[in-house]
């Protein structure tokens, strides 16, 4: 069936939307998009500079450049693919209505809204929606009688129904869990024959007497057994966090993701586990994204640029100290952590700063990947070279970014574009073994 031009929309894009996902503008099917002028000049305020935001500023201005290069700007110029739509630049013009003057202030949202006005009265048989990942700016939108939504590709539908990487059966034959710990497995059509399990993913098996922790293993079709095993002085406390360090040593396995809240030991047992595989790889790096504090720049913090970064690192330097405590300083582990870290055998920096370099036999554990896009992911995850090791950790729930939430982050993307792939395995964490008052806080606060 073909479409009339009347069902047809007009997405207006604003700027968070094309820092999100460069590509943005060819996501909107059959539909046509506007690009306020005005966000072509905020980008050009974010075309400098090493961040994801800044790849994909200059990106999307690459883009446009190539989509335009037979036309003006201010005509409706095609998308590529057939099945696209066209794509125009809007241009500062007066509306029956005016933003700047009813919210009585001349920013550049303001002037967003107002390019979605103009189009939906110069344009009345369409409806035109302005998309924005920023939700107050949607808000009043809609309070302009502007449609307004956030963009949706890639996100995820439901988190709640994410898998978690375990499953807990019951009223299994007690033989079988014997076999598992005198053996070391047994044949997944013995213990579950009617049951299709995920690929890597992990197995409390109950029965009347006995219990025991499984890894299912696709290949052999059989269920492991998982011992309990400390890494580097750490030793696991819950289920969960024996299976987060089995996915991490398990060489078969090239990217792991762990999400759970504060306190359930993520980071900590990423490091450890990194340090117990040290002869395995040439370098350790742990890295996570710098947030600014309340959205400002790191520019405005006070010092050289180590003391800027220093509140961001210093929970994963935190990290490194606990695990350096497990031992005495004239024990060996103790003085062989100190010796890493001034060799930089293990280093710990600001995710932009590592970006672009190579990553070929290195473990990297990405903290905080709550905090990434989508893009980031991929990203980092396609800059892996030989004989390196990823770990994604964060909490979905936890986001600091204004521009991103739990279902359009970077580790939820991971978490259910990678399921059932035989070189990826997650676990969620669930119990905080912080103190009892952290555990208090997650649980009532």
């Amino acid at each position: 069936m073909v479409k009339s031009r009347k069902e047809k929309k007009i997405f207006v894009l604003d700027t968070s939307v094309i820092l999100y996902s460069h590509d943005s503008i060819l996501n909107f099917a059959e539909h046509d998009v506007g690009i306020p002028i005005v966000v072509l000049e905020e980008l050009d305020n974010f075309k400098k500079g090493n961040d994801t935001k800044n790849f994909e500023a200059r990106e999307f201005i690459r883009l446009l450049d190539q989509l335009s290069k037979d036309y003006m700007l201010q005509d409706w110029i095609p998308l590529n693919g057939k099945s696209k739509g066209k794509f125009k630049v809007l241009m500062d013009s007066d509306s029956s209505l005016d933003a700047t003057k009813i919210f009585n202030d001349d920013k550049n949202d303001h002037k967003i809204i107002n390019a979605a006005l103009k189009i939906k009265e110069e344009i009345n048989d369409r409806k035109v929606v302005l998309v924005s990942k920023d939700i107050n700016l949607r808000l009043k939108a809609k309070s302009l009688d502007i449609a307004a939504e956030d963009y949706e590709t890639g996100k995820i539908k439901n988190v709640n129904t994410l898998f978690t990487g375990k499953e807990e059966t019951s009223n299994i034959v007690s033989t079988y869990i014997n076999q598992l710990f005198s053996v070391g497995s047994v044949a997944r059509k013995d213990v579950m024959p009617r049951k299709k399990l995920a690929i890597n993913s992990f197995h409390i098996l109950k029965s009347d007497k006995n219990s025991g922790l499984a890894f299912y293993n696709n290949e052999d079709d059989c269920m492991e057994l998982v011992e309990k095993r400390s890494v580097y002085g750490i030793k696991p406390r819950n289920a969960e966090q024996t299976f987060a360090i089995n996915a991490m040593l398990n060489p078969k396995i090239k990217l792991v993701s762990i999400n759970g809240v504060a306190g359930t030991g993520k980071t900590l047992l990423a490091l450890a586990s990194a340090l117990e595989q040290r002869k395995d790889f040439k370098q350790i790096y742990i890295a996570r994204p710098i947030v600014p504090l309340s959205n400002k720049d790191i520019g405005f913090l006070p010092g050289d640029i180590k003391s800027k970064l220093n509140p961001y690192m210093e929970p994963l330097w935190d990290n490194l100290k606990h695990i350096q405590n497990q031992f005495k300083e004239t024990e060996k582990e103790y003085t062989r952590l100190t010796d890493m870290v001034n060799k930089e055998k293990l280093m710990i920096s600001p995710l932009a700063y590592i970006r672009g370099r190579s990553l070929s036999n290195i473990f990297f554990i990405v903290d905080e990947a709550q905090n990434l896009t989508p893009h980031e992911v991929k990203t980092i995850i396609t800059r892996a070279g030989e004989n390196t090791k990823i770990i994604f950790t964060g909490d979905i729930y936890q986001i600091d970014t204004p521009y991103l939430d739990s279902q359009s982050n970077g580790l939820s993307y991971l978490m259910d574009r990678l399921q059932n792939h035989e070189l990826y395995a997650h676990v969620t964490l669930e119990k905080g073994e912080r103190s009892e008052l952290a555990n208090l806080a997650n649980e009532l606060l």
